[in-house]
């Protein structure tokens, strides 16, 4: 067998060990290293192609390229707006629900931040779309955002912190790949784009933070985990990346309630 060079991370005081996300697998005289999936993977892979259906929405697209009416962006500036103030709860949520002072601090952390600072900064961009903050107040949520927000309000109520994460993933991570994308294929064209302070409020490494952690924290949470579990965790970040589609749809058509 040829020399193999294993990284010091996997050399211990008593021999070698396996590193945990390496598996090593032998095929004659050859060695290969793979990393195993994790959760997250598991999730992203799974979520993949309404991952795709959101990100080259018309309403996403017209995003990206400037092109959008102003009367849709508004629209949806006040959906997202009542969306907010739903979705800042279940932050709230989570520092009834966490297991530690470490973790309750960091939900009552970006708590604030959504409120104090999220929600104030999109309060102040609406006043460019001509939208008050009274009338953002004053908008009654559609019912796709409706049924939205109910939903994530009602798992994470019922369920466990890893249920209350797996429904705040989808929104904070693909509006995050969203961000990236329309930077990356419309770049150089943001100085004359109406709507590049989204773009780059959205394409932050601020931004990305969030579900990173999220992330990390969800990967704690289901090491050890009952397949049947994991199962439902996946099943409501299906669901709320399909909510994500839904969304777009609907402001992209300004639905509301038919009667």
């Amino acid at each position: 067998m040829p020399y193999i060079h294993l990284p010091r991370s996997v050399i211990q005081e008593r021999g070698f060990i396996l590193a945990v996300n390496i598996s090593i697998h032998f095929k004659g005289d050859t060695m290969k290293h793979t990393k195993s999936k994790t959760f997250s993977d598991r999730l992203h892979e799974s979520a993949k192609e309404i991952w795709k259906r959101n990100h080259s929405h018309p309403f996403v697209q017209a995003i990206g390229n400037g092109t959008l009416p102003e009367h849709k962006f508004a629209y949806y500036l006040k959906q997202d707006y009542i969306y907010l103030m739903d979705y800042s709860k279940l932050f709230a949520l989570g520092v009834i629900k966490a297991h530690n002072v470490e973790t309750m601090a960091k939900f009552a952390e970006i708590l604030n931040e959504t409120i104090q600072i999220e929600m104030d900064i999109h309060r102040q961009y609406a006043l460019e779309f001509g939208i008050t903050s009274k009338q953002l107040e004053d908008t009654e949520p559609t019912p796709t955002t409706l049924a939205y927000s109910g939903y994530m309000l009602n798992a994470a109520q019922h369920g466990t912190l890893a249920d209350l994460i797996a429904c705040l993933l989808p929104c904070a991570w693909d509006y995050y790949e969203i961000g990236l994308l329309l930077k990356e294929r419309n770049g150089k064209d943001l100085d004359n784009n109406r709507y590049s302070k989204w773009i780059e409020s959205y394409s932050s490494p601020e931004f990305g933070e969030a579900h990173k952690w999220l992330i990390t924290l969800l990967e704690e949470l289901t090491e050890g985990m009952p397949e049947k579990e994991l199962q439902r965790l996946e099943k409501h970040f299906l669901v709320t990346s399909r909510y994500e589609y839904l969304f777009w749809d609907m402001v992209q058509n300004e639905q509301d309630w038919p009667l």
